[in-house]
């Protein structure tokens, strides 16, 4: 009796093991590469990101958008996949 628990403890952890050793090798996500470019129908400052990133999704079709420091101020930015 011992020696039949025994070994199904012994099984249990060899697939536990396996188990734990093949949930390791997760394959990698491919993400999209990111391109940036300014607004093209933005107009002012960016103050709000939050702003900028609607205006980017809903006018400009864009998957993202920011407010970045642009040369004399802040401007909007669109990220597009490429």
């Amino acid at each position: 009796m011992a020696k039949s628990v025994a070994s199904i403890t012994t099984a249990f952890a060899l697939i536990f093991a396996f188990f734990i050793l093949f949930a390791s090798f997760e394959m990698p996500v491919a993400e999209a590469k990111q391109c940036s470019k300014r607004a093209q129908k933005w107009t002012g400052p960016c103050i709000k990101t939050g702003s900028c990133r609607n205006h980017c999704r809903k006018r400009e079709g864009a998957v993202d958008g920011a407010c970045h420091y642009d040369f004399p101020g802040f401007a909007c930015f669109c990220y597009y996949n490429c």
